[in-house]
């Protein structure tokens, strides 16, 4: 998928490398209160210049380029802020929002605005108060203080996982990092768009919220197919529609369970699961991508009831029966603790981006990108999660965007050469 990460007028631009000293990150909300009152005193300012900053907008229909950059710096310098003391970056940021901290922000110039859009901005800006709520964190209250206060959005289940891997490992994992850096993006959109320094609606799409995404070989992968229309009859009638779905899901869910309690003392024993089994649960664990993706708007067909791979646009792919380390089989219960914690707040983004789209495709007849593809990581890393549960896979969940590993290109054979006779050369 082509990303237009870089046409966007808020980019979040990544140069960290993950690693972390685990004395600062020991004590990371501490070194952070400094920054953070600052930024209280800070952000008193800016919403007098942002409302400012919306007169002038409406009567020159801009920007003006002093209160332009006034807005940009409080905005970048609030990133690094939140991405040190989310542990997205590791060194110590100032306190005047200079260019060059690993997690950075890049906003272009003052453009022309609709005045139709920016007089009517905080009406238009609902949906997104949603979204950047459960992501971020921060949508009522332009401090953000309270982001890693609960686990209550993205963000702050990031930071709270992340700071107990950093502070084992001296590193901060690449899904969980990557998660902070969707939330950062999200916000900085966010605020840009309600600081009228842009009118560029805030993109929830993951996949070009940061830039080139790495590429995860992962056994369980969401294939997103299918365009964007959808069936206005059809959305309308969703949830009744996904009914007869539902109960077959959770009849078959029954027997899911109890295969799993049985796939667990076979790879227990064997160090690999049956195939039978894991043909089973495949099919299950596919069936409730698709009912998913259904019912949430991701997809638009009424999907079939047996979890046939390639019968769905959104699709899932599971590669087959691998060995797998009878440790982590043990205690799978216990590992898998964390993506659960992560699949939670995902859930609430999955319950948004349905509800959200649900009214946009009534009323326009398509889905919009950015809440197709942030639904599609949802189930996606649900899928994953229950993978790995289930034994379907030992690979854990991966938890930020990523691109899927293309298949290997096989070169092609070169055709044989026949080999001729000589022709005989009349003398």
């Amino acid at each position: 998928m082509a990303s237009d990460h870089g046409f966007r007028p808020v980019r979040l631009t990544i140069v960290d490398d993950l690693r972390r000293n685990r004395a600062t990150v020991f004590f990371r909300a501490l070194l952070a209160l400094p920054l953070m009152v600052w930024l209280a005193v800070w952000a008193v300012v800016a919403l007098v210049a942002g409302a400012a900053n919306w007169v002038a907008a409406l009567v020159l229909g801009r920007s003006p380029s002093p209160l332009h950059r006034f807005l940009s710096r409080f905005l970048r310098y609030a990133t690094h802020a939140f991405a040190y003391l989310n542990l997205a970056a590791g060194p110590f940021p100032g306190f005047v929002g200079r260019p060059g901290y690993p997690i950075d922000l890049e906003i272009d110039p003052p453009a022309r605005q609709s005045r139709w859009s920016v007089l009517f901005r905080a009406v238009l800006a609902i949906p997104a108060i949603l979204l950047v709520t459960i992501i971020a964190g921060y949508g009522a209250n332009i401090y953000g203080l309270n982001s890693r206060a609960t686990l209550s959005c993205l963000l702050s289940v990031a930071a709270f996982l992340g700071w107990f891997s950093a502070l084992i490992r001296g590193r901060m994992p690449r899904g969980l990092r990557d998660l902070a850096a969707y939330a950062l993006s999200y916000g900085a959109q966010f605020w840009a768009y309600m600081l009228v320094l842009t009118d560029r609606y805030p993109s929830s799409d993951p996949l070009t919220a940061i830039g080139p995404l790495p590429v995860r070989d992962h056994p369980v992968r969401l294939e997103t197919g299918g365009d964007l229309r959808r069936s206005r009859l059809t959305v309308f009638f969703r949830l009744p529609l996904a009914f007869p779905h539902l109960v077959w899901l959770a009849l078959w869910g029954l027997l899911a369970a109890c295969a799993g309690v049985i796939n667990w003392f076979a790879t227990l024993i064997r160090g690999t699961p049956p195939r039978a089994i894991h043909r089973f649960l495949a099919a299950y664990l596919r069936y409730q991508a698709h009912v998913a993706a259904y019912l949430f708007l991701i997809g638009n067909p009424f999907p079939g009831f047996t979890g046939t791979e390639g019968s769905y646009p959104i699709d899932l792919h599971i590669a087959g029966p691998e060995r797998q380390n009878r440790w982590t089989v043990l205690f799978r219960l216990i590992l898998v603790v964390p993506a659960l914690i992560v699949l939670g707040i995902y859930n609430s983004l999955l319950l948004i981006a349905g509800f959200l789209g649900w009214f946009a495709a009534l009323f326009t007849g398509r889905m919009p990108l950015g809440l197709r593809n942030a639904g599609a990581l949802v189930v996606g890393y649900a899928a994953q999660t229950y993978a790995y549960i289930f034994l379907v896979t030992g690979g854990y969940p991966y938890s930020g965007p990523a691109e899927p590993r293309p298949a290997p290109a096989f070169p092609r054979q070169p055709l044989p050469v026949p080999i001729l006779a000589p022709t005989p050369v009349p003398v």
